[in-house]
């Protein structure tokens, strides 16, 4: 099968790389020369476990290819995706839709033969209806259909979430477009992947929606750390003890500083649009977004009460910048809500993160430090702050870091480490619920 993925983002360059894994003949399309050209010398636009191993593996058999010439690359294309990016539109909270109807536009231009146009990109409710609304006014003649397929990838272990997802879902009207989805999921067959068929617009709302409830867990057992703090239970013990009953579930039960990344809150504030615009108002996701904005907040009082009440002139040793580890990821981060309070009160901030660092330089403050070896944050340091939890930090040698530190506070913000073992350690250890 001839595939075209339009985007060699995050989500378009995974999938394509994935697909082209799976047999199919992939080209990916970008429109920055510059991202192509790389990609082509074999270099990775983004830090993803595994995907420059794949990447090279396909593009030596000749099934991966990368280009900037669309109306090429669109031309006797099977599927064509529509993977780019839908960034909040600034003001009203709703998704940008302009570059998925500009590709629209594109590749209604350059339609040979029957062609099913696939929504990649998170979209919201109706948006496939306007995609094939474009393409018919840009191109009658055109045989086409329109389908949805939202991606459900996270970031770090992306190209295991595509290998072996819990579901494909595939919004569709025709049974030429279904046909052709099945025909290019057939390899997850083997592993007995459920492929789940339903209309366009509930396709569309099921990728909001799990965003929205993933995002709803975090949030809930952030304000039962808030709780826990103040009548003295523990809420790994808490979480432990909802993740157990089956209807509920572990996963997404860690209390922290909030979520961030390129989903979360990105897809709650569109959820929270599409529902007021349609009269039907998500006040849970709403309270969600709330309290994912005061986790943030009382981080930074929690760092302020470690440090005597207040940061000025004290020097914090921050490990982790990104929203999560194995990404180099840092958008909404809790880092770029903390940090820069810090440092507006005078604080100074050096900083290690295994893989954002270079992002983190183009949106911190200038005057946060950046160290390139994990030891060397912690020179003359007040207090750590563990941000993020990558795997680097799991196993200090905190007898060295405390030769290191001028003073002793170590605020932990994802419960890495034992409340009793790091006090018995000498440091005055605060932690998120516990």
């Amino acid at each position: 099968m001839k595939v075209v993925m339009i985007g060699a983002g995050y989500v378009g360059l995974v999938s394509g790389a994935c697909f082209s894994e799976f047999g199919a003949d992939v080209t990916c399309v970008d429109v920055d020369l510059a991202k192509i050209e790389a990609l082509n010398a074999g270099k990775m636009p983004i830090y993803e476990p595994g995907l420059d191993v794949l990447v090279e593996r396909n593009v030596k058999a000749g099934s991966l290819n990368f280009t900037t010439n669309l109306g090429e690359a669109v031309a006797g294309a099977d599927l064509v995706f529509i993977a780019v990016g839908t960034p909040t539109r600034r003001g009203d909270g709703h998704a940008d839709l302009s570059y998925v109807y500009a590709a629209a536009k594109e590749i209604a231009k350059h339609l040979t033969g029957y062609t099913v146009i696939v929504d990649k990109s998170t979209v919201p409710v109706g948006t496939a209806r306007q995609v094939h609304r474009i393409i018919q006014e840009e191109n009658p003649q055109a045989d086409f259909d329109v389908a949805s397929n939202p991606e459900f990838l996270r970031e770090g272990s992306a190209i295991g979430d595509f290998m072996r997802p819990d579901r494909v879902v595939i919004g569709i009207e025709s049974e030429r477009a279904e046909a052709k989805l099945r025909e290019l999921y057939r390899p997850l067959s083997l592993i007995e992947a459920p492929i789940f068929a339903t209309t366009l617009e509930s396709a569309e709302l099921i990728k909001y929606a799990s965003n929205a409830f993933l995002a709803t867990k975090i949030s809930f057992i952030n304000e039962m750390s808030v709780l826990c703090e103040t009548v003295g239970a523990d809420v790994h013990a808490v979480a432990k003890g909802m993740g157990m009953d089956n209807r509920i579930g572990k996963k997404f039960l860690h209390a922290g500083p909030g979520y961030g990344g390129s989903c979360f809150p990105k897809d709650t504030l569109a959820l929270i649009r599409i529902a007021q615009e349609h009269g039907a108002p998500c006040r849970i996701v709403e309270s969600v977004v709330e309290v994912n904005a005061a986790q943030k907040a009382r981080m930074v009082k929690k760092i302020r009460s470690a440090l005597g009440g207040s940061e000025s002139g004290k020097t914090i040793a921050v490990l982790g910048l990104t929203f999560k580890p194995e990404t180099d990821d840092m958008r909404d981060s809790p880092s770029l809500a903390i940090i820069p309070a810090l440092t507006d009160k005078g604080a100074i901030v050096r900083a290690h993160d295994p893989e954002g660092m270079q992002e983190a330089k183009h949106l911190l403050p200038d005057q946060v430090h950046y160290c390139d070896e994990i030891y060397q944050t912690f020179e003359g340091a007040d207090a750590v702050v563990l941000m993020t939890e990558w795997n680097q930090y799991r196993g200090l040698d905190l007898e060295r870091v405390k030769g290191l530190m001028k003073g002793r506070a170590f605020i932990d913000l994802r419960n890495v480490y034992e409340p009793e073992s790091m006090t018995a350690q000498g440091f005055e250890y605060t932690c998120v619920g516990r």
